[in-house]
């Protein structure tokens, strides 16, 4: 990074209040545990209090409920994470992740694609018919971009995404390294054989604005309508979704968690790792679906959910799947206690009745 700004500066630019020397100059951002005298870093979890006490930042960002008493330098939010993502934007913006600038020769593009203003083709991509490429967007190496293919202002697809025929992305979609879109949903009829017969997929994948999708993550097109992935809302990696999802505005799904055909999932969830949700459901806004959590019907109330066992010493873990393989005869057995108590209660009464 060779920006170079100081303190007073990146609080004007920032509009931010700040408190120390102005005239501090800041040339990096870094953690607060590695980050050094001309490096700014932030501050936002108590878990991080000793890596605070102890970092030798030059500037920290900090909660605006925080009151320093000691001489060092702060800028002040009232979200100091967004603070510094903001800084970061600020010393790296013009960073590329590649060399290649413009259209390059090797790229394979199709006389009928319409190609907009100031985009960037890398090695050996390819865009195939009737598609179209909006201002500004980055299509990095060996990219496939298919037949009728819509991708809007400002996009950046990383190398080896896979974009089908038909798919819509809107502005500012960022796709990280292979990415596919618009693949075949898991769908087949069996004949009088039993034998698996294809369902051709004829639908679509939409991903609106601002939308970012993880390296290799999978969303299935369609059957015959759109699988769709609303504004602001950010896949992980690993992730998948099938064909005719719908995934709910700023709604957050993490590492290898997959959600079946037909799912329509609210806006403001939170759907941790691993988690597995079957298919034909609906889930409400600001709904959280713990790690490994097994979904299995509806929900129609925000809050947070979760399933499954935590980890455990091996023999714990051990006697828990001894007890649960017993389930069966533990409710065959509390049923026959419950008929000789209400036997026993019977007798009871009749005693006391003749007494």
């Amino acid at each position: 990074m060779a920006k170079k700004m100081t303190l007073g500066e990146l609080a004007k630019a920032l509009s931010c209040e700040m408190r120390g020397n102005p005239s501090w100059t800041i040339e990096g951002v870094n953690n607060l545990k590695n980050a050094g005298p001309r490096d700014i870093s932030f501050f936002a979890n108590g878990q991080y209090l000793k890596e605070f006490e102890q970092s030798k930042a030059g500037v920290i960002c900090v909660k605006d409920s925080y009151e320093p008493t000691d001489t060092r330098n702060y800028l002040i939010s009232k979200n100091p994470v967004a603070l510094f993502q903001a800084l970061i934007e600020l010393f790296c913006h013009d960073a590329s992740p590649s060399g290649f600038k413009g259209i390059h020769p090797t790229a394979i593009i199709h006389e009928s694609a319409q190609i907009g203003q100031d985009v960037s083709i890398g090695p050996y991509a390819v865009v195939d018919r009737d598609a179209i490429i909006g201002d500004r967007t980055t299509i990095s190496p060996h990219v496939s971009i298919g037949p009728e293919v819509k991708l809007g202002t400002d996009c950046l697809l990383h190398p080896h995404v896979t974009i089908r025929e038909g798919c819509f992305l809107g502005n500012r979609v960022i796709l990280q390294p292979g990415v596919v879109i618009g693949g075949c949903g898991y769908g087949y009829v069996q004949n009088e054989c039993n034998e698996s017969l294809k369902l051709r997929h004829l639908g679509n994948v939409i991903l609106e604005d601002d939308v970012e999708v993880g390296a290799n993550t999978t969303i299935d097109r369609g059957h015959f309508k759109s699988t769709r992935v609303k504004k602001g809302a950010k896949i992980d990696n690993l992730v998948m979704l099938a064909h005719n999802t719908e995934i709910g505005q700023n709604t957050l799904v993490i590492a290898q968690a997959g959600i079946a055909g037909s799912t329509i999932i609210g806006n403001n969830c939170i759907i941790a790792a691993q988690a597995g949700i079957v298919g034909h459901l609906q889930i409400a806004d600001q709904v959280v679906i713990g790690a490994q959590s097994g979904v299995g019907k509806s929900i129609t109330q925000k809050g947070f959910y979760g399933s499954g066992w935590t980890i455990a010493p091996l023999g714990e873990y051990h006697r828990r799947v001894a007890h649960v393989n017993r389930l069966e005869k533990y409710v065959e057995q509390i049923k026959a206690l419950q008929k000789r108590i209400e036997t026993l209660e019977k007798e009871i009464s009749c005693q006391l009745a003749d007494s």
